[in-house]
């Protein structure tokens, strides 16, 4: 009698491990098709005695709805149900950042790792919360270690770079934007991100021969990325390769005629930076070339300091008068502090820029002592 009760209580707990067992497989099933509504309409209910897995799921489907307090509810069920499974404090720990608890999440992705070490994605989140705030040197730390493992995805090698561009270090930043370049597939925006990234900082280092190509690769990804359009004129004026870089202004030219640039670029682009007596002098080129009877600004030459603060700017500005008298179209003019100089020196649209540039460096240096 014993015997068959026994036999009886193994056959009940059998058929239990058997249904929870069933359960957990067509979650993962609906889980792996992204029926998540479905998950959570029928099975929520009767979660009670699911399996930690089966837990786990549930909680999944929450976290892909975006309802975080029911994904943290259903992963911490997981878990109290099974403390080795490291995928619960994953989850867990990557809603916590989406929460911006990160003291928390960092909790979970330590938890997490100390169950599989191995995994890409668990230094990740880590380096996530640590980046969140602003603990810099954690955020590298683990987000280096991300880039050890196996199947690392773009996001740690992208802010390996952003790190040690956060930190001033732009030779470490170059170094790691090539490092991303060599990893991620050149179909991402992270790619296009790292290129962009290496030709800025090639151009800011002085090496325009190196910056050129990466410019050119990036707009043959994206010909729609007018920054880069911006970036590659300067390199061509750095090099004095001026027909060059109108091939790319007259491209941006017509962006603005179509309506297709946007928050800097909308209204002018810089075409030229260089530095002189210590201040930055910038120098833009608008897209208004009308006349419409009215003064307007074409190329402006801004001189900043090392505070960011504009000492003046000279400009060329389009005379309306000179040019219905047959004159020059533009005028080399000053403004500083509220006032407006007009030097009388005049430009048309075939000038050439070095003459240009050398007049606009006299009036800086007479404007600057007085």
């Amino acid at each position: 009698m014993k015997k068959n009760i026994a036999l009886l209580i193994l056959i009940f707990f059998s058929l239990i491990t058997s249904a929870q067992d069933k359960v957990t497989t067509d979650l993962k099933t609906l889980s792996d098709n992204k029926q998540y509504d479905k998950i959570i309409e029928q099975y929520v209910s009767v979660s009670k005695e699911y399996s930690a897995k089966a837990l786990y799921y549930i909680g999944l489907a929450y976290y892909m709805k975006g309802d975080d307090n029911n994904c943290i509810k259903f992963m911490n069920l997981s878990i109290d149900k099974d403390k080795e499974d490291p995928a619960p404090f994953y989850i867990k720990g990557s809603t916590l950042n989406y929460m911006q608890k990160y003291d928390e999440a960092i909790k979970s992705f330590q938890d997490a790792i100390s169950l599989k070490s191995d995994d890409a994605l668990f230094y990740s989140g880590l380096g996530d919360a640590y980046y969140n705030l602003e603990k810099l040197d954690l955020a590298l730390e683990a987000y280096k270690k991300a880039t050890e493992q196996k199947d690392c995805p773009d996001r740690p090698y992208s802010f390996v770079a952003q790190i040690y561009s956060d930190q001033k270090n732009d030779l470490k930043a170059l170094e790691a934007y090539y490092i991303a370049k060599s990893k991620i597939g050149n179909k991402s925006d992270s790619y296009i991100n790292a290129l962009f990234n290496i030709g800025l900082l090639e151009s800011l280092h002085g090496n325009y021969d190196k910056a050129e190509p990466i410019f050119i690769e990036l707009l043959q990804i994206d010909p729609n990325d007018y920054q880069s359009y911006a970036k590659l004129i300067q390199v061509y004026y750095h090099k004095k390769e001026y027909k060059k870089a109108n091939t790319y202004k007259d491209k941006l030219y017509e962006a603005y005629k179509n309506g297709a640039l946007k928050d800097n670029l909308e209204d002018m682009f810089c075409f030229d930076q260089f530095k002189w007596n210590g201040y930055l002098i910038q120098v833009f080129e608008r897209y208004e070339n009308e006349n419409k009877g009215n003064i307007y600004n074409k190329h402006l030459f801004y001189v900043v300091d090392n505070s960011e603060k504009l000492v003046l700017r000279v400009q060329t500005e389009f005379s309306p008068i000179s040019s219905e008298l047959g004159g020059s179209k533009y005028l080399l003019c000053v403004s500083k502090d509220g006032a407006h100089y007009n030097s009388g020196i005049g430009f048309n649209d075939d000038f050439n820029y070095e003459n240009l540039k050398s007049e606009a460096i006299k009036l800086i240096e007479e404007h600057m002592i007085k």
